[in-house]
C-alpha cells in the first residue's frame, strides 16, 4: 500500500496538470483558427463564438455527474473513459464537413473534457491532507498555468501547417497519449469500501445536502467567480488581439504570456506558504493582487485610449497571480466541507464555475470587448463579487468559532461549579 501511495504521488502532479490542460487547450488553441473556420463553413463571429459557448455549457452540465460517478465507480475508470470519449470527439471535429457537425463534436468534447479537473481534485483530497494537499493543488495549478500561454501559440503554429483541422488533430494525439498514461500510471484512490451508489435519488439528495450547507455558498461563489475576471479577457482574445491591439494570429502571446506568468508565480507562492501562512492571509493576498490589477488596468485604459502592448495586457499578470494565490486554499476549504462526498462537491463547484464562465463568454465578452476600459470595469465587478463571497465566509467562520468558544466556556463553568464543595 505504501508503495502504491508513493507511486501515485510521483506521477500525480504531472497527470493531473495534463488532465486539467484539456480545458485551456480546448478553448484557447482554436482561437487563431476562428477566421479559417469561418471561411470554411461560411459563418460569422456570432456563430464562431458559439464554439466556445456550447463547449462550456456541455462541460458545465456534465461536471455535475463526473464527481458522483467517480464516487460510485472509482476515480481512474471515469477519467480513462472520459479521455477516450474526448479523443473520439476531437477526431470527429478534425474530420467535420459541416458547421453543425463541428458544433456537435464540441458538445461531446465538453461532455468528456471536464472529468480530469473534477475528479482530479477529489484524487488530491483522497490521497493527501492539510498543507500537503494545498501544496499538491498549487503544484498542479502551477503546471496547468502554462497551458493557456502555450495553447494559442501552438494553435497559430498548427494553423500554418494544416489549417484549423491540424489543431484538432494535435489535440486528439495529445489525448491519446494522456489516456494511455492515465491508464498506466494513475492508481485508484477511492476504494470499494468508500464508494456510494450512483442513482438519481441518492445523487439529488447528495446535491441538496451540499446546497443546504450555508458555508458552502460563499466558498463556492469565491471559488467560481475569481477566475472569471481573468476569463473575460481570455474569452475576448480574438477580438482583443485583432481589433483592439491590431495584431495578427501570432499576437496571442501578448495576452496569454502575462496571464500565465502571473498564474504560475501565484501557484508557486501558494505552495511555498502552505502551512506557514493562514488561509485568511493567503486568500487576502490574492484579492489584494486582483484588485490592484483591476485598478491599474482602469488607469491604463483611461491614459491609453489606443491600447498598446505590453502595457495594456501586462497588469493581467498581477490578476493571474492573485487568482492562483487564492484558489488552492479556497478549494481545499470547499472540499473539506464534505469529506465523504468530495467528488460530488467538486462537481457542484465546477458546474457553478462553468455556468459563470459560459455567461462571461456568451454575454459579457460580446458586450464589453469593444474597448479596454469596459473590460477592466467588468473584471473589477467580477472580482468584487468573489471578494464579497470570501468576506461572507470569513464572517460566518468567525461567528462559528465565537459560538464554539462560548459553549466551551459554559461547559468549563459548569464543571467548576460541580467541583466546588457544597
Amino acid at each position: 500500500m505504501t508503495t502504491a501511495i508513493r507511486h501515485t504521488r510521483r506521477y500525480l502532479p504531472f497527470l493531473l496538470a495534463a488532465l486539467t490542460m484539456i480545458g485551456p487547450f480546448s478553448i484557447d488553441a482554436i482561437f487563431p483558427g476562428f477566421p479559417d473556420i469561418g471561411r470554411t463553413f461560411g459563418v460569422g463571429e456570432v456563430a464562431l463564438q458559439q464554439l466556445l459557448s456550447v463547449y462550456l455549457l456541455s462541460y458545465a452540465v456534465m461536471s455535475l455527474f463526473h464527481g458522483a460517478i467517480s464516487d460510485a465507480y472509482g476515480r481512474k475508470p471515469v477519467i480513462v473513459v472520459a479521455m477516450a470519449v474526448y479523443t473520439v470527439a476531437t477526431v470527429g471535429a478534425a474530420l467535420a464537413t459541416g458547421f453543425g457537425t463541428l458544433m456537435a463534436c464540441r458538445v461531446l468534447q465538453g461532455v468528456s473534457g471536464g472529468a480530469g479537473i473534477v475528479v482530479g481534485r477529489a484524487v488530491v483530497r483522497d490521497t493527501m491532507q492539510g498543507e500537503e494537499a494545498q501544496r499538491m493543488m498549487s503544484k498542479v495549478m502551477m503546471i496547468f498555468g502554462i497551458a493557456p500561454a502555450i495553447a494559442p501559440i501552438v494553435g497559430a503554429w498548427l494553423l500554418g501547417i494544416d489549417g484549423w483541422r491540424g489543431i484538432f488533430w494535435a489535440l486528439s494525439g495529445f489525448t491519446v497519449l494522456l489516456t494511455l498514461a492515465t491508464w498506466r500510471f494513475l492508481e485508484e484512490s477511492h476504494p470499494l469500501g468508500k464508494r456510494t451508489i450512483f442513482r438519481p435519488r441518492p445523487l439529488l439528495r447528495s446535491y441538496f445536502g451540499i446546497l443546504r450547507d450555508l458555508p458552502f455558498w460563499p466558498l463556492a461563489i469565491a471559488a467560481s467567480i475569481n477566475f472569471s475576471g481573468l476569463f473575460l479577457y481570455v474569452a475576448s482574445a480574438p477580438h482583443l488581439i485583432r481589433d483592439l491591439l491590431h495584431l495578427g494570429a501570432d499576437g496571442f502571446p501578448w495576452l496569454f504570456v502575462p496571464v500565465v506568468s502571473g498564474m504560475v508565480f501565484g501557484a508557486f507562492v501558494s505552495g511555498r506558504v502552505a502551512g506557514r501562512v493562514s488561509a485568511i492571509r493567503t486568500v487576502g493576498w490574492g484579492y489584494v493582487a486582483m484588485l490592484s490589477s483591476c485598478a491599474i488596468s482602469i488607469v491604463l485604459a483611461v491614459l491609453l485610449p489606443e491600447p498598446r502592448v505590453p502595457w495594456s495586457t501586462l497588469p493581467l499578470a498581477l490578476y493571474g497571480c492573485g487568482v492562483q494565490l487564492a484558489f488552492p486554499t479556497i478549494t481545499i476549504l470547499l472540499l473539506d466541507r464534505f469529506p465523504d462526498q468530495r467528488g460530488a462537491v467538486s462537481s457542484v463547484q465546477t458546474f457553478g464555475s462553468l455556468i459563470v464562465t459560459a455567461f462571461v463568454a456568451g454575454v459579457l465578452s460580446p458586450m464589453l470587448s469593444a474597448n479596454m476600459l469596459w473590460l477592466a470595469l467588468g473584471s473589477l465587478a467580477i472580482c468584487l463579487t468573489g471578494l464579497s463571497g470570501w468576506v461572507w465566509y470569513v464572517a460566518m467562520d468567525r461567528r462559528r468559532v465565537a459560538r464554539a468558544s462560548a459553549a466551551a466556556a459554559v461547559e468549563v463553568a459548569k464543571e467548576v461549579e460541580m467541583d466546588e464543595p457544597m
